[in-house]
């Protein structure tokens, strides 16, 4: 009934301009000197007999069925529009990417590879920690011609333990070189549940332990408040570049700076699809 009263709603309205000609023919007034003045029991005695005869003969339904494909495809071209735009903007922004430099970066794989994998992370995000074996696997399935590059990120809804570890990973940096960052960061994601809360902060200095560092000396350094500079110059440089979320992933070519952003927790064959048009 709902569905009937909509149908006869919306043709009554398209075809009212004609249903006034005819009410006003009907009732005898002139429309050259006078103004139309619609009989309302005609004009809905017209418009029921028209719907009637539209609906018996399927043509309301198929002017209807229609005017809503219109709308979905309007919409669809929209969103479409909207997505290409988003796309080019994305792409666009990671082509700014400050370029790889090893004394700067945390990097696994050959510092020379033709193609760099660089994340935008935060220890304590359980995507990041879904996606911290992928890429690994890529780096060591490329034949030296892909490299990784950890870049910190943080997220304020993870602090203060995110901001912290990040913090603990530079020190171990500090102290133990590229080699020192990278058991340090595998030891934080194996060992955190993620979320804000998935570590003590107690366990931070024993995990440096647990590599072989210096114990006093990495404790130092992270209660010094001294790396906190260090990882938000990676934070400043992602939102640059349109980093919202974890993990951010831009994949480039180091040589045509062709860039292509990669957000999410992407498996490595998709990582490896990227990899393969950018080469």
């Amino acid at each position: 009934m709902k569905k009937t009263t909509s149908l006869i709603t919306k043709a009554t309205s398209a075809v009212l301009p004609f249903l006034l000609l005819v009410t006003v023919a009907l009732s005898g007034n002139t429309y050259a000197d006078d103004p139309p003045v619609p009989n309302d029991a005609l004009v809905d005695q017209v418009s029921q007999e028209v719907i009637r005869r539209l609906m018996e003969d399927g043509a309301l339904d198929e002017q209807i069925e229609q005017g809503i494909e219109r709308y979905i495809d309007k919409q669809r071209q929209a969103q479409s529009t909207a997505e290409e735009k988003a796309r080019t903007r994305s792409a666009q922004l990671a082509g700014s990417v400050r370029p790889v430099s090893p004394d700067r970066d945390h990097i696994y794989g050959n510092p020379d590879a033709l193609v760099s994998l660089i994340e935008y992370s935060d220890f304590e995000c359980p995507f990041c920690k879904r996606f911290h074996p992928n890429p690994k696997a890529l780096v060591d399935g490329s034949e030296g011609q892909v490299n990784w590059i950890y870049r910190h990120f943080p997220l304020e809804f993870h602090n203060p333990l995110a901001q912290l570890e990040a913090e603990a990973s530079e020190c171990a940096s500090e102290q133990g070189g590229n080699d020192g960052f990278w058991q340090y960061a595998d030891l934080l994601y194996e060992r955190t549940s993620s979320n804000g809360n998935g570590l003590s902060p107690d366990a931070l200095v024993p995990l440096a332990q647990e590599i072989g560092l210096d114990e006093k000396a990495f404790e130092t350094c992270l209660e010094s408040g001294r790396m906190s500079a260090r990882v938000q110059e990676d934070v400043v440089e992602g939102r640059k570049i349109g980093i919202s979320g974890t993990p951010g992933n831009i994949i480039i070519n180091n040589e045509t700076g062709d860039a292509v952003p990669a957000a999410g927790a992407l498996p490595t064959e998709t990582l490896q699809k990227i990899v393969d048009s950018l080469m």
